[in-house]
């Protein structure tokens, strides 16, 4: 469990929770909004939960969900964030979520997490510019995506 200074604390739970789909339909809606797609075919909770995913909420000291992420096994060493999200107006759990999953990766064995997000989604592929994440070549899985955009990060250093 993480606790920050902005008072919410960060950890794991259940994606099949209410807060947590509450979150994700959220999120799904703000995508289906930008892209036309709400990117829900592309997830499924049970790839996160096992030893080799996470999945994380944020809440206030007092409970009030504000932000969910998830990662799950890619490749040998390589995990896949999915379904990041912070609600709006909420400064810094966005960047804690990321830490916390960053953290959560290393060590459950991975050294790199790598993800993906359309080219519309301008303020998502910033976010994760400025927390470190490079451009890679698009997944196979999303070749046929024309707008697909795909970033990874190495990990070796981030203390668990």
């Amino acid at each position: 469990m993480m606790e920050s200074a902005m008072d919410f604390v960060i950890q794991r739970e259940d994606p099949y929770s209410l807060d947590a789909q509450i979150l994700m339909d959220e999120l799904s809606a703000m995508l289906a909004t930008l892209s036309g797609d709400g990117g829900q075919s592309r997830f499924c909770a049970d790839d996160v939960c096992s030893a080799r995913g996470a999945f994380v909420l944020a809440r206030t000291s007092q409970g009030t969900p504000l932000g969910c992420g998830a990662f799950r096994r890619f490749d040998f060493g390589v995990a896949e964030l999915k379904r990041v999200y912070a609600r709006p107006n909420k400064a810094g759990v966005g960047r804690a979520l990321l830490s916390a999953l960053e953290a959560e990766a290393v060590a459950a064995g991975y050294h790199t997490l790598v993800l993906e997000t359309r080219a519309v989604n301008q303020r998502a592929i910033a976010f994760y510019e400025r927390n470190g994440y490079s451009p890679i070549d698009v997944f196979p899985s999303c070749s046929d995506l024309a707008d697909a955009r795909c970033f990874a990060k190495t990990l070796y250093g981030i203390d668990a």
